[in-house]
């Protein structure tokens, strides 16, 4: 049994307010809970306008699987939002 934890930095430039960052949070965070079972919450820069900072943790069985979530995942956000992603860290305990 591993772990499998991403954290990505998104940048959001049309972003002008915490309450604007706050809706594409919210509504990125439900999609990735209930599309890839995993837990998700913004971990960072939680009053930074334009800066978005996603963790996402999920328990798999090994190590290729948690790859493939990863990717999954990372692309998922890329493709469900219009902020770029910046930095992607990735970690198997």
């Amino acid at each position: 049994m591993k772990i499998a934890v991403l954290k990505l930095k998104l940048y959001a430039p049309w972003v002008h307010s915490l309450k604007e960052k706050r809706m594409v949070v919210k509504s990125l965070l439900a999609k990735l809970r209930n599309k890839f079972q995993v837990s998700a919450a913004e971990v960072e820069a939680q009053d930074i306008h334009q800066s978005i900072v996603i963790g996402a943790a999920a328990i798999v069985p090994h190590s290729a699987q948690a790859d493939s979530l990863m990717d999954e995942i990372a692309r998922f956000v890329e493709e469900n939002t219009e902020a770029e992603i910046v930095q992607e860290e990735r970690e198997l305990r």
